[in-house]
């Protein structure tokens, strides 16, 4: 089961590679891009034994190790395998998702799509709101950013806000935010 808290091994080996020092929000605020101590990353999933599942679990586990490296086309080839074998894993829709947004506008429409699938498949996944809401605030649709905005705040207050930071550095014009790595 995904967490909105990265932790265990899994989390702690990506911090002290990384550094909790050097790291900024995922995507969520300014460049560069990179994963804080308590990100909101959809986490490795457990593999089940001796299922059909298991390889599109590995698959999607792989993605995340590559996202957490930010190789985001890398972890796109991943998640996308991934759901190749079982269309039903939110976490991938969402990470999938969120490696498609991080490789530019040119990708929000496909985004869109799979933050859209991970909310219905899971509709309690506050990350995929969250990040839903800052492609939102990207593309500049305000109304909906603050929707997801609304969700999170009875799912996640933490998540909600770091959204709604963003959403305040789009009202503010504050070009350095999130809409800057784009530019």
């Amino acid at each position: 089961m995904a967490r909105s808290r990265p932790g265990g091994v899994f989390a702690a080996r990506w911090r002290r590679r990384a550094g909790s020092a050097t790291v900024a929000w995922l995507g969520l605020v300014g460049a560069p891009v990179g994963l804080p101590v308590g990100a909101v990353e959809s986490d490795p999933l457990p593999v089940p034994a001796d299922t059909a599942r298991a390889q599109a679990v590995r698959s999607y586990n792989g993605g995340v190790e590559l996202l957490l490296a930010r190789s985001y086309a890398q972890a796109q080839a991943r998640f996308e395998a991934a759901l190749k074998l079982d269309e039903s894993i939110a976490e991938a829709h969402n990470n999938l998702a969120y490696s498609l947004r991080m490789q530019g506008a040119h990708n929000f429409e496909r985004s869109l799509r799979h933050y859209n699938r991970a909310i219905e498949l899971k509709p309690g996944l506050a990350q995929a709101y969250m990040y839903r809401g800052v492609l939102y605030t990207q593309i500049g649709d305000l109304a909906r950013a603050r929707a997801d905005h609304a969700r999170l705040l009875t799912l996640h207050p933490e998540l909600a806000a770091k959204l709604e930071q963003a959403i305040q550095g789009l009202e503010r014009d504050d070009r350095s935010g999130i809409a800057a790595q784009y530019e």
